[in-house]
């Protein structure tokens, strides 16, 4: 089976002459290059990438001349108002399921070869396309991802809008962290905070957590109550028409020891020699190694995580991730976070986390929060 095939020719040509083409366009390239009639999208996030489209239930076929937009009742308003060169179709009426629709489209539209996102298409639909639609389908798990790669001036316009969104949020719960108030009541006063600078009222989870529960990288808030002394790390963000924000930033609440002043003062050293080297040409896989510069011979080094990093936008755990399986080539326009930490079990951990544009000579830091500890 074919799958990603040739795509680094594709993506060269969008780095280098396509940053203002359209979404529509870099598919269409895909299946001029391919030789296939057509795509067919399911995951959410690519068919929001393909078309726009802010709602649920949602599929597309796009061919080199023709786009068709699939969704319920729920929806079909709601899609004409915002997908005005799109064919609307109802696939609950007269059909029963989506692969009912898809093969009249692919019958009628003399469709004989069409790609599908192999890496996320539910078996029992893609039975139902198997047995309903005659043609052959192409897996092309994860080649619409890498397109969201590279974004474009509007798309890192409206994250750089997202992070700053966050760091206003930011400055106002500071306020808020005080000896009594639980985690969940910041984290909702989080997200409140955020939604009344402006963000989209879709806020996604975020991690609000304290004292010795700070160790754990995806903790989730919990009626814990902040005490003096707590670090209280906060990794959050945002959607701004869509697209995301993530940072994080821990601080201490009263004056910190001398051992949270000293892991404090080694986790900033390995976010900022990261950052040193974000240029384009550097790999995925260099960061990771370079964060743990800092940390040699202080007993730290094996107290990290192995991911400190990855591509954000439409979705925020975006490929690729800086850790050792990635060796991609950073590229001018992507939009990564940078977020090395280190954790101490039944003590606490520390996270500083940063979201940049990678430019033509080095990169823009859209987050504007210091990296000096704050004791509040």
């Amino acid at each position: 089976m074919k799958e990603n095939i040739k795509y680094n020719e594709i993506e060269f040509k969008l780095s280098k002459e396509g940053i203002n083409m359209t979404n529509e366009t870099k598919i269409r390239a895909y299946l001029e290059q391919e030789h296939l009639d057509a795509f067919f999208i399911a995951k959410q996030v690519n068919t929001r990438f393909a078309s726009g489209w802010t709602g649920d239930d949602s599929y597309i076929i796009l061919t080199p001349t023709a786009q068709f937009f699939i969704t319920d009742p729920r929806y079909t308003e709601q899609a004409e108002i915002e997908l005005t060169d799109y064919t609307i179709v109802n696939w609950r009426f007269p059909h029963r399921t989506v692969g009912d629709t898809v093969a009249r489209i692919v019958a009628e539209n003399q469709i004989h070869t069409m790609a599908f996102e192999s890496d996320c298409l539910e078996f029992d639909m893609y039975d139902d396309l198997k047995q309903k639609a005659q043609l052959d389908l192409v897996p092309a798990g994860g080649v619409i991802d890498k397109m969201r790669v590279i974004k474009t001036p509007e798309e890192i316009q409206n994250m750089r809008i997202a992070c700053d969104i966050s760091c206003r949020a930011f400055r106002r719960i500071l306020k808020d962290i005080k000896i009594g108030v639980t985690e969940k009541e910041l984290a909702a006063k989080l997200s409140l905070y955020m939604v009344e600078e402006g963000a989209d009222t879709q806020p996604y989870g975020n991690i609000l957590i304290s004292g010795a529960r700070t160790s754990l990288l995806h903790g989730i808030p919990s009626e814990k109550a902040i005490e003096y002394g707590d670090f209280v790390l906060m990794d959050y963000g945002c959607q701004y028409h869509g697209y995301l924000s993530d940072m994080t930033r821990t601080v201490v609440v009263g004056q910190a020891t001398k051992q949270q002043r000293e892991v404090y003062e080694y986790e900033k050293r390995s976010l900022e020699a990261c950052e040193q080297i974000l240029r384009p040409g550097t790999r995925c896989n260099e960061l990771y190694p370079k964060s743990l510069e800092p940390l040699k011979g202080t007993g730290y080094a094996d107290k990290t995580y192995a991911a400190i990093g990855h591509s954000i936008g439409l979705f925020v755990h975006e490929l690729p991730y800086f850790e050792a399986n990635y060796d991609d080539v950073l590229v001018p326009n992507s939009v990564y976070t940078i977020e090395p930490g280190i954790y101490l079990p039944d003590w606490g951990g520390i996270r500083i986390e940063d979201q940049v544009v990678i430019t033509e000579t080095g990169y823009e830091n859209l987050i504007n929060i210091p990296h000096d500890l704050i004791e509040l």
